[in-house]
């Protein structure tokens, strides 16, 4: 018995009324015409979506941020960190989560009030 059919067993089974209607639709127009009509009617929703998306300013503050004096030394030491424990150098079970969160901590504070100015 199934997960599905145990459930139906308990619960009634709706069906959706709506692919029906696109079928109509689709049954009136001519077989010939129709792709071509589908992709320039979906050529336009996709540039306007294309367009309204503005870059995310995110990742480009945080790179930034981690290269300056004050983030610098704590991004060299994760990466340091990272470095030795993918070289199977470090303790056993060692991840390098303390030395991300106070790189990241940096970074964050950093970012927040260059961001939040890019975003007014």
């Amino acid at each position: 018995m199934s997960l599905s059919s145990f459930f139906s067993s308990f619960l009634p089974v709706v069906h959706a009324d709506a692919p029906e209607e696109k079928e109509v639709k689709e049954e009136q127009q001519p077989a010939e015409e129709q792709p071509a009509e589908e992709e320039s009617a979906d050529e336009p929703q996709q540039e306007e979506a294309e367009e309204e998306e503005p870059e995310d300013p995110l990742p480009a503050l945080q790179e930034e941020c981690a290269q300056t004096a004050k983030c610098a030394p704590l991004a060299k030491h994760f990466q340091h960190c990272e470095e030795k424990v993918h070289a199977g150098q470090g303790y056993k079970g060692e991840d390098c989560v303390e030395e991300f969160y106070h790189m990241m901590h940096c970074v964050n504070g950093c970012v927040a009030p260059k961001l939040f100015a890019k975003l007014k």
